[in-house]
């Protein structure tokens, strides 16, 4: 909970802070979840509208007044501009200013409180700043270019057995979102998970001002976002960006099976873990085995313990967000059976989703985002299952330079697996290109260009014991098909 004394306060500059006057009547006032999307508005929350690109959070003010919100934090001038609109609003509202208080005597209990800075996003950056700065949580930080939010959910998942444990909402790793996790911060948490994403170099050294990690835990490096940064080298500079900023008596947590990552154990001046597949590393693991859709097993090493596992993570890929887990989990102090429980709760498998599909097929939804290295991963998935496997395939976005390469390596691997190939999106043609040139034949090749295309294809096709993966960039929007395929099995029942 967020006091309006606490975010009066913290949202001013640092250099010039002054305490406001809270009248009697709102010095009990508490808020809810920080908020960015009006959407998720609910009673007692703060909205933070914010400017991009696309949309300006101020035009949905009425909305968020409707909803119930406490306050919003706002742009002076853009509240102005928004006065005419608003005056219409059902409940009442008031512009307060942070510095003084000036607006809250004259409003009346139940008054959405609109805080007017300059800048929302500054002010929400100083306001997660001051607030971390009056908590104690041990705060482990994620990043890497693939598996950022399985890592973090598995980390928190095992970190809980122990600790009160907060992560990350959904993919709130931006310099806009991810302040609003820090707010999610209350006395009770010992543990925070915090993912950490990156639009331009500085970013994630940035996010590390704002939260002061003392793990950090760097997953890979691959060729996501090299549409933005042009080489893998500045990838890796960027996301090296985690270890850089660690104290000295921290901890970096790096993936030794990758080269990039584990040169950055010459950037840090924190202690170093490295994870993976290595008998050098400080923790590895051999004798990895798919279950397919029943998960992995796998014998870790640490020292002078060898211990055999079965866990219900699916894909031989998922071994690296155990050892991430793990390493996190040895570094604060856990024994094997806390770790074991975290990783085998039965819903401890984040993203990827095994649902009931049309005409008796099983779905395997991965359809919340794809990179050439988790596109790779996830037909590793599909290769251990029985049954025909079909691929629903959909464009890779933000690759650069990158991008015809690696859907032609996609489209290859494709080849060896699936006896049914869709592609969706015309980035994806180069995948059906090279399936067809690795010898899968033409007429079990099919190319769309809209998600609709291809849902009505897969509803006259699918047969009884398919297996049907589900995969692409989260622009192409194919969940729509894993919904329409859903929705057919419902209606079948």
């Amino acid at each position: 909970m967020l006091r309006l004394v606490h975010i009066l306060y913290g949202v001013q500059p640092r250099s010039y802070r002054e305490m406001p006057h809270i009248p009697a009547q709102w010095q009990d006032l508490d808020f809810g979840d920080a908020v960015t999307d009006s959407r998720d508005v609910e009673p007692g929350t703060l909205f933070i509208a914010l400017t991009g690109e696309r949309t300006n959070g101020h035009h949905f003010l009425a909305d968020v007044i409707t909803r119930g919100a406490a306050g919003a934090l706002v742009s002076r001038a853009e509240v102005v501009a928004q006065s005419e609109a608003l005056a219409q609003s059902e409940r009442p509202w008031a512009v307060i200013d942070p510095a003084t208080g000036e607006g809250l005597i004259e409003a009346a209990p139940g008054t959405c409180l609109f805080i007017a800075v300059d800048d929302p996003l500054m002010a929400l950056q100083r306001l997660a700043v001051y607030h971390r700065q009056q908590l104690t949580p041990t705060v482990v930080g994620i990043t890497g270019s693939v598996g950022k939010t399985s890592t973090k959910d598995i980390v928190a998942a095992v970190l809980s057995r122990r600790f009160r444990t907060l992560k990350s909402k959904r993919s709130y790793n931006s310099e806009a979102t991810f302040p609003t996790s820090l707010l999610s911060l209350t006395p009770d948490h010992e543990v925070a998970v915090l993912e950490m994403g990156m639009w331009a170099p500085g970013e994630i050294r940035f996010l590390a001002s704002l939260a002061r990690p003392q793990i950090g835990v760097v997953t890979n490096v691959g060729p996501s976002h090299l549409e933005r940064l042009k080489t893998i080298e500045a990838i890796s500079q960027a996301k090296g960006e985690l270890p850089e900023s660690l104290a000295s008596d921290g901890w970096a947590v790096l993936n030794a099976d990758d080269e990039r990552v584990a040169a950055m154990a010459n950037l840090t001046s924190a202690h170093v873990f490295t994870f993976g597949l290595t008998p050098t590393a400080t923790l590895w693991a051999d004798q990895v085995v798919s279950y397919g859709l029943d998960g992995i097993g796998l014998r870790v090493h640490y020292g002078d313990v060898s211990l055999d596992l079965r866990l219900p993570l699916i894909g031989r890929h998922s071994v690296y967000l155990a050892l991430a887990a793990i390493s996190v989990g040895l570094i604060m102090g856990m024994d094997w059976d806390e770790m074991v429980a975290g990783l085998s709760s039965p819903d401890v498998q984040p993203r990827l989703r095994v649902l009931p599909g049309a005409n008796g097929s099983t779905l395997i939804d991965d359809s919340y985002n794809a990179a050439p290295l988790s596109s790779l991963a996830a037909l590793d998935i599909l290769a251990d299952t029985d049954g025909r496997r079909v691929a629903i395939l959909g464009d890779m976005l933000e690759l650069g330079t990158a991008e015809e390469e690696s859907h032609y390596q996609i489209g290859q691997c494709a080849a060896k697996i699936v006896q049914l190939l869709m592609t969706v999106g015309q980035k994806a043609r180069w995948i059906a290109e090279a399936a067809q040139a690795a010898g899968l034949p033409s007429h079990q090749i099919m190319a769309f260009d809209t998600s609709a295309e291809a849902s009505s294809a897969a509803l006259a096709l699918l047969q009884p014991g398919d297996h049907v993966l589900i995969k692409a960039s989260r622009g192409m929007e194919l969940e729509h098909i894993v919904t329409a395929l859903q929705r057919r099995a419902e209606e079948e029942k």
